[in-house]
């Protein structure tokens, strides 16, 4: 049983080096797109977009009221109902942050 376990350990071992080069080979490019995407659309909005955004809600509001709502296409309401999603859950990610502990506030 030893030898068999010592024998695993010297292929782990032989294959480690191989198998890591393979994995940075492998993440390279995608790790470079995601970095190039993530300096744009992460970024925190400018003090020129608040006020073009606090528009486009307050049109979306007034679009709901006016029943408007039912004029949207698939995509659009998909997109809308996306959007609100990560909303939420960017609020729920800075509750967890906040409250560090993901079960409930300390009491």
């Amino acid at each position: 049983m030893a030898a068999a376990a010592q024998r695993v350990a010297g292929i782990v071992a032989k294959k480690t080096p191989q198998l890591v080069a393979a994995a940075v080979e492998f993440s390279r490019p995608r790790l470079s797109k995601f970095w190039s995407l993530a300096k744009v659309e992460l970024v925190p909005p400018s003090p020129a977009e608040i006020p073009r955004a606090v528009e486009a809600f307050k049109a979306m509001v007034e679009r709901s009221r006016r029943g408007a709502v039912g004029n949207l296409t698939v995509r659009e309401a998909l997109r809308n109902s996306l959007v609100g999603v990560e909303i939420a859950m960017w609020f729920y990610v800075g509750e967890v942050i906040g409250r560090r502990s993901l079960i409930g506030y300390n009491v």
